[in-house]
Parts: C-alpha cells; sequence; structure tokens
C-alpha cells in the first residue's frame, strides 16, 4: 500500500472506540486491541495497488465521518416493506447496532440467534473459537478497522444434524449521513446442519455515508449454507465489505450476491475448500448506472482433494458506471482430482460504460478438470431484430434482453419473495435503457 490512512479520519473513527472501552482485558478485547494495532500499521489502498487498480477510493481517504452513534427513532411500521414474509427470525441492526424491538426471534431449541452481548455469556468458547479467525486482518484495514469497533454482530449458530428450513434475514439499515457504520455477521454452521440466511444492506435516505462490514462463515462437516447476499444502499453511499467462508469435508457453500446501490462498493470474498469433497457455487450480479463503481474480488482457495466449485458473475453497467470483477482460483498442490469453473460475462449498455474483468488460475495439482472465461459486449442486434419483428419495440426489446441477462443469477435466490422482489427491481432499472 502506497498512502497512509488519513490522519483525521481514522482519529475520528478510533476516538469513540477508545472512551467507551473500559472492560476487563478478555479474549473479544485482545481481539479489538490487534486490530488496533493493525489499523495503525497499514494504509488506505490506492490505484498503485494491484488488487485496487481500477477502483479509486480516494475520496474515502479525505472524509472525516464519525462512527454512528445508536438510536430508536425507528418504528416497526418504518421498515414493514423491507421484511420478507419466509423470514420467522430477523435480525435488524440501525447503523450497525442491534434493534431488539425490531428484530423477530422464534424462540426454538433448534436455532442459536441474537447479538453478541447476548450469546458471549451462554456461548463464549464457541464464539472465541470462530469470532476474527477466518477474516484476516493484517493486511486489510477495512476489516481491522470493523474488527477495532465490533460490538455488536449478527449471530448464528444451528447446532448439529439441524435443518432450518425458513430463511433467517439479516437486516442492516442506513439511516444517518455522515458517518461510518460497521455491521458484523458471524453464522456457524455445525456438521450435517442446514441452513439459508439473506444479508441485507438498504438505506432509508439518499446520503453520503460509509458501512465497512464484514462476515465470517464456517461450515463443519456436511453441512449446507445458501448465503444470499443483497447491497441495494443509497447511491451516495461509501459500501466496502469483506466475507470469509471455511467449508469443511463434505460440505456445501452456494452464495449469491447482488450489488444495486452505494457510489462505490467493494465486496472481497474468500472461500477456503479446508478438507476433502468440500463443494461451493458462487454466482454474484451488478447492476450499476450513473457514475457508480461496483468492484467485486473472489479467492476460491482448493486445499484439499476431490474439491468442486463452481463461479458466475455477471456485470450490467450503464452511463458512466465502472464494474470490476476479478476472480481467483487457487488449486494447492495436494488438491487432486478437483473441478473447477468460473465465468465472467459483462453486459454494456452505453458508450462510456466500463468493465474490467481479470477471471485468474492458480493450478499446482497435475490431476484437475479447471475452466475459465470472459466476455464483454453489448446487447445483440440480431435478438433487438427478432423482439422487434414480433410487434415490440426498440426500448422493450432491450429492456427484455436486459431483465433476462440479469435474471439467470436472480433466479437462483432460493427465497421466492425476494427473487421476486429483485426480478421488479431489475426491470424498473432496465426498461428505460436506451
Amino acid at each position: 500500500m502506497s498512502e497512509a490512512v488519513n490522519t483525521d479520519y481514522l482519529d475520528c473513527l478510533l476516538k469513540s472506540w477508545s472512551t467507551k472501552s473500559n472492560e476487563p482485558l478478555s479474549w473479544l478485547h485482545q481481539l479489538r486491541a490487534r486490530a488496533i494495532d493493525h489499523v495503525s500499521a497499514q494504509r488506505l489502498p490506492t490505484k498503485r495497488d494491484e488488487d485496487w487498480r481500477f477502483t479509486d477510493i480516494s475520496a474515502l481517504a479525505r472524509l472525516s465521518y464519525q462512527s454512528a452513534q445508536p438510536h430508536d427513532d425507528l418504528q416497526a411500521q418504518d421498515i414493514e416493506h423491507l421484511h420478507i414474509k419466509e423470514a420467522k427470525n430477523s435480525l435488524v441492526f440501525v447503523d450497525g447496532y442491534y434493534s431488539a424491538q425490531l428484530s423477530t426471534i422464534i424462540d426454538s431449541a433448534a436455532l442459536e440467534i441474537g447479538n453478541l452481548p447476548e450469546l458471549l455469556l451462554t456461548h463464549g468458547t464457541i464464539l472465541e473459537s470462530h469470532l476474527g479467525q477466518y477474516a484476516k486482518f493484517d493486511n486489510n484495514v477495512f476489516a481491522a478497522l470493523n474488527t477495532a469497533f465490533l460490538r455488536d454482530c449478527a449471530l448464528i449458530i444451528v447446532p448439529k444434524n439441524t435443518v432450518i428450513e425458513e430463511p433467517v434475514h439479516l437486516l442492516f439499515i442506513a439511516t444517518q449521513k455522515e458517518v461510518t457504520s460497521y455491521p458484523r455477521c458471524l453464522i456457524i454452521g455445525e456438521s450435517g446442519s442446514e441452513i439459508t440466511f439473506i444479508e441485507d444492506y438498504v438505506s432509508l435516505q439518499d446520503a453520503a455515508y460509509v458501512t465497512n462490514s464484514l462476515t465470517e462463515i464456517s461450515l463443519s462437516a456436511n453441512a449446507h449454507a445458501s448465503h444470499i447476499r443483497i447491497q441495494r444502499e443509497s447511491t451516495q453511499a461509501y459500501h466496502m465489505a469483506n466475507c470469509a467462508v471455511s467449508i469443511a469435508h463434505g460440505s456445501n457453500y452456494q452464495s449469491v450476491s447482488i450489488s444495486l446501490g452505494a457510489q462505490i462498493s467493494r465486496y472481497d470474498l474468500d472461500v477456503q475448500l479446508i478438507a476433502e469433497a468440500a463443494e461451493c457455487a458462487i454466482d454474484g450480479l451488478a447492476l450499476i448506472s450513473g457514475s457508480q463503481l461496483a468492484d467485486t474480488h473472489t479467492c476460491i482457495d482448493h486445499m484439499k482433494p476431490n474439491g468442486t466449485s463452481r463461479q458466475q458473475h455477471k456485470c450490467i453497467v450503464n452511463d458512466r458506471a465502472h464494474a470490476v470483477f476479478n476472480g481467483k482460483i487457487i488449486v494447492r498442490p495436494h488438491a487432486q482430482q478437483t473441478n473447477s469453473s468460473q465465468s465472467s460475462r459483462n453486459l454494456l449498455l452505453s458508450k462510456t460504460a466500463q468493465v474490467d474483468t481479470k477471471p485468474q488460475l492458480e493450478i499446482f495439482a497435475d490431476d484437475v478438470k479447471c475452466a475459465h472465461g470472459a466476455t464483454v459486449g453489448q446487447l445483440d442486434q440480431e435478438e433487438i431484430f427478432y423482439l422487434e419483428s414480433r410487434g415490440l419495440s426498440e426500448t422493450t426489446a432491450r429492456s427484455l434482453l436486459t431483465y433476462a441477462f440479469g435474471a439467470e443469477i436472480i433466479n437462483r435466490i432460493p427465497v421466492i419473495s425476494l427473487r421476486q422482489q429483485l426480478e421488479q427491481t431489475v426491470l424498473t432499472q432496465t426498461k428505460n435503457n436506451k
């Protein structure tokens, strides 16, 4: 990294932490303290750093946003339109702080769910062995900042051989302007368990602010998790996110990530297949316009034999927007008989739209089946002509083709009401494309 973290920005962010941290030196306090040390030793990335060469966040370094403060102004009716009807359990966080009055937890012995301070009292040992163990912050200033400010955290523990039929909704709402919030999630799937959860970032106003989120997911042997991530924040906001996933023997992780909002968004997904016969399927869609920038970096690391991974990432880019995708697949020397595929497909809707895509394969084993590919293009004129010949206008034809391009990813979301809602969003955003 090449440029120091803006001193005023960092001082403002750390001030609230230092004035409130009077708890004893527990393992959690020590985790925060280590993160503070790493923040002080790191620098904000610039375009001179290889992993950030297409994403300019210099504007972020000039901000002096202080940490968001808790407040309870929201009422249940204010967020009723954000509820997902299939989700009986929901954890709601407002500007990074847990809201018990807005959350809904169905008492059940089948699922441990709640906020960090509550579950710390009853599940301290298991939390200590997982929290902060997967998302490394020694060379990631945003992960270090999130860990330094770790107080509230959405926690889900799925016990051994337990199948949770209904999805769990983790809702993160931004309401304040010119602040920084630090959402955090930890999902632990014990052996033989199964769960679907939705990580949902929304804004109630079109304002400038910073969201710095971090999610950790641990799947024990033969566990299954379906992870739906929706980012639909204010188009003036900055959204910096990290997610780290550990997949054990015979486990399966499925992810669908949809990026719609934020002026500048960055999502780093690190998936480690740490044991034999682990599987993952990673799908993503960025739909952006105006002057938005959406950057997705993923790494799928095959560490043991007989692993399987599939990835498809799509970008729909209009106006002067800029999409970035960098997808790396690593096959370690002992990860023989790995089967992995990766596809990056990108649709430009204007002459000024831009996409930078870089699929990568790093293979250190000889008995593998791996493939990757990338395409960048515009709508097919022959397809537009065909639809026009069937009576559709050019505008409608373009909208329909654009919708179909994105719908392939959205259709992989297993929650019907959310899928329908996102389909409508795509239709609305594409109907006026020229």
